[in-house]
């Protein structure tokens, strides 16, 4: 038994116990459309279709998965990217008809071989950003699809009235069915369902039924996640992982999806039928015997889960707090990773997928509730996540109940805790500041530090409160610099630099004053920023592995394509590098990881039968992620304006934010600018932060001429049809559409460099058009 570990038999969870008539609640229920297959195995990792489903005209339908689809997509979110371009317009939005919201898996999805391969990927439309969102999840759900028979879901149109989808792999039967009396909120709606959709009344067959839903916050917000269920026998609860950037959630809700259901009959660690099982085995448990034996000494996710980030994060000045104003803060020790240990239920395992000796996801029981609607009730809590801790961190919040009062009710509303963290934080500066105050937040004190206005912000935008600043807030940071500067509040260029967002998206919680590259991890992106693309502030600011631009460029290609290789296969990528081998360290490249690349190399091969190197799992990436930008580019956006992030991003703002780290900044207009020792001490901290804000944006400018360089792409960010023909791409809609874009840039003068380059520097191209001497 592991230390701390609660024997099972001793086990309570304290979950406040609910007493529905299950039997009326889904007598209530009316099929609106059916749709009956046949069912068939997965073979290599493929279970060879799709599912469609429309809500508005009832259709139900198989589409085939074809060799050239996995040849050019792979699988995952590039079976997304492949269907919602076959599906939308360049003028879709989030609340249009046509809209699609996907969720697909992989070819390595659903094996219980190798640790962290239960991911689904979910893509939509974005209410917050109006382009391409994707978000990785845990939880039964993804495997689940494919075992019922289909690599994807793909649901379009609009429901007239509250509806369930149900997937029954056990039968082969699709349903959309009415469903007006269950919950909303999730912590509720997903124990209904899954008690009314299993089989038997047992623990086993509840296990085999997940579910997606979201919550009444979705509703009435951009920041709507999806929850996917995993039913724990032992906690004998569904608890969830959360889909949660961009306002997915919301797109459910808007369509009047209530929950999704799957349910499967008998499934093992063959169900994918690998093609080579025995190498698959070994490949998982050379990994498995790493974690246990490791894992202690490294991460220590086994314990804490993503926690243990907060005071390696804090002692680097890297954890946000006060709106990423600073990077550490007295109070942090309250809320490292020991503190939530103390709170968390010592039960292993603790996998949100069979076989996941990660068991990262940690879990804290019989919390009571403390405000709201559920007020005095014990529940479950999933989590907290590093994420949600920082988000809290930013808002100055220090108690790790009330963080776990806040990841609760963000969770069961359905709102991602990262966006709605990262956005009250910049409510509260713009409070503080006097921008906003109390008349102007309909009558909520939102200084940094009040954790129960923060939470009375997320009841009231659950309960549909119609005061404007509600209704704003809810629609994310972007939304509120602009009511902001309409409203003539405050000062424009503060309001841009310190709201912490970028394409409509907010950040995650990580300070990257301090690295470039980081920036460009946050801003060259696709979807906003998110730091699943790249993460490089060890590698950058502490290592100083990469200190030219083209080296940054470098990174920047290889992990974002590195990374874009999981969400293509069903896979959680912590087992990559949250873990690693003893000899990493002696490594040529131990960044990379180089064994567990190798690893992926044997196990993608050992499944589907392929012969890939570990260039090709790159090469699958760059299509995916080529085609995003495009289809990005091809909707008005992926362009070099769209990749801009607040100066807050890249430096201080205020004259506190340099105070706070004078020597530090000091010593950079020493060194980095060549300023004289009597000219950086005769300088104003105004004229000092001045300097510094036109140095740090001219730094990202020449950054992101590097990536661009080294991606293929034009000077405004712009995928060459050059590039996707290099890629295998001969799509005469897409490649016309980006020839046309780079066109009219030529005409507007946009296809020029934008960083300013001294004598002795160069850009990483003389060449005009240089894209056009690429075969």
């Amino acid at each position: 038994m592991v230390e701390g570990q609660i024997a099972i038999e001793e086990y309570r969870t304290g979950i406040t116990k609910h007493h529905w008539d299950l039997k009326k609640i889904q007598s209530a229920h009316k099929v609106l459309a059916s749709y009956l297959y046949k069912k068939g195995e997965v073979n290599r990792g493929y279970a060879n279709r799709t599912l469609y489903v429309n809500l508005s005209t009832g259709i139900i339908q198989e589409k085939p998965v074809t060799d050239d689809m996995k040849k050019k997509f792979t699988g995952g979110r590039g079976f997304g990217l492949k269907l919602l371009w076959d599906s939308i317009k360049p003028t879709t939005r989030w609340n249009s008809e046509e809209n699609e919201l996907l969720i697909t898996t992989g070819p390595l999805c659903g094996t219980t071989q190798y640790a962290g391969s239960g991911k689904s990927l979910c893509l939509s439309i974005s209410p917050s950003t109006n382009i391409i969102c994707d978000c990785n999840v845990g939880g039964f759900f993804g495997p689940y699809l494919k075992f019922a028979g289909f690599d994807a879901l793909e649901l379009q149109g609009k429901a007239r009235e509250d509806v369930v989808v149900v997937i029954d792999g056990e039968k082969g039967i699709v349903s959309i069915e009415a469903a007006p009396l269950e919950e909303i909120n999730t912590h509720l709606l997903s124990e209904q369902l899954t008690q009314m959709y299993a089989t038997e009344n047992t623990d086993k067959s509840r296990q085999k039924v997940s579910i997606v839903s979201s919550g009444l916050a979705a509703q009435h917000s951009y920041w709507g996640c999806l929850n996917f269920s995993f039913y724990d026998i032992r906690r004998k609860v569904p608890r969830i992982k959360q889909a949660g950037r961009g306002g997915l959630g919301t797109v459910l809700r808007d369509k009047k999806i209530k929950a999704l259901v799957v349910k499967v009959g008998r499934f093992d660690g063959v169900s994918n039928h690998p093609a080579d099982p025995i190498t698959l085995a070994k490949v998982g448990i050379k990994l498995h015997r790493e974690i246990r034996n490791l894992d202690r000494y490294q991460c220590n996710m086994r314990a804490v889960g993503t926690g243990h980030l907060v005071e390696i994060m804090d002692a680097y000045d890297l954890l946000p707090t006060e709106n990423y104003r600073f990077g550490s803060f007295p109070k942090a020790s309250k809320i490292y990773s020991p503190k939530f240990y103390e709170l968390f239920t010592k039960i292993i395992p603790d996998g949100c997928w069979h076989g996941c000796t990660m068991a990262c996801a940690k879990t804290v029981d019989g919390y009571t509730v403390m405000t709201g609607p559920y007020k005095g009730e014990k529940v479950t809590v999933d989590g907290p996540e590093y994420e949600t801790i920082g988000a809290c961190s930013n808002m100055s919040i220090w108690d790790p109940l009330w963080i776990l009062e806040f990841n609760f009710y963000c969770d069961t509303y359905g709102i991602d805790t990262i966006s709605a963290g990262t956005a009250i934080a910049f409510y509260m500066e713009m409070y503080e500041y006097g921008i906003l105050n109390k008349e102007r937040c309909s009558g909520l004190e939102l200084c940094f530090g009040n954790a129960d206005a923060a939470l009375e912000l997320l009841h009231r935008i659950a309960q549909g409160d119609t005061s404007e600043f509600i209704q704003v807030a809810a629609r994310g940071a972007r939304r509120v610099k602009d009511w902001i500067i309409q409203k003539n509040w405050g000062e424009k260029q503060l309001v841009e630099d310190t709201g912490m967002e970028s394409k409509g998206l907010e950040f995650s919680e990580y300070v990257t004053k301090e690295s470039l590259a980081m920036q460009g991890g946050y801003g060259l992106t696709l979807k906003g920023p998110q730091h699943d693309e790249a993460w490089l502030i060890f590698m950058d600011m502490v290592n100083n592995a990469i200190p030219t631009f083209q080296m940054k460029a470098e990174a920047l290609h290889y992990y974002p394509m590195w990374r874009t290789w999981f969400g293509l296969n069903g896979l959680c990528k912590l087992p990559w590098n949250d873990i690693e081998p003893a000899n990493n360290a002696e490594t040529a490249e131990p960044s990379k990881v180089p064994e567990h690349v190798q690893n992926y190399v044997e196990y993608q091969n050992a499944m589907t039968g392929w012969n890939v190197t570990k260039e090709d799992l790159i090469l699958q990436s760059e299509r995916c992620y080529n085609w995003q930008r495009a289809m990005n580019v091809w909707m008005g956006r992926g362009q070099r304006k769209d990749d801009w992030i607040p100066f807050r991003a890249m430096g201080p703002v205020t004259e506190m934010e340099y105070l706070s780290r004078k020597e530090r900044y000091d010593t950079q207009l020493l060194e980095k600018l060549r300023k004289s020792p009597k000219d950086v001490e005769k300088m104003t901290v105004r004229e000092k932060l001045t300097i510094l804000y036109e140095f740090r944006r001219g730094q990202y400018n020449k950054l992101a001429d590097a990536v661009y360089y080294r991606r293929g792409w034009t000077p405004n960010g712009i995928p060459t049809p050059q590039k996707m023909r290099q890629l295998g791409f001969t799509d005469k809609k897409m490649l016309k559409m980006l020839q046309d874009k780079i066109d009219a840039d030529e005409k507007n003068g946009l296809n020029l460099w934008g960083g300013t380059y001294a004598k002795e520097e160069q850009p990483p191209s003389n060449q005009k058009r240089y894209w056009e001497t690429w075969k």
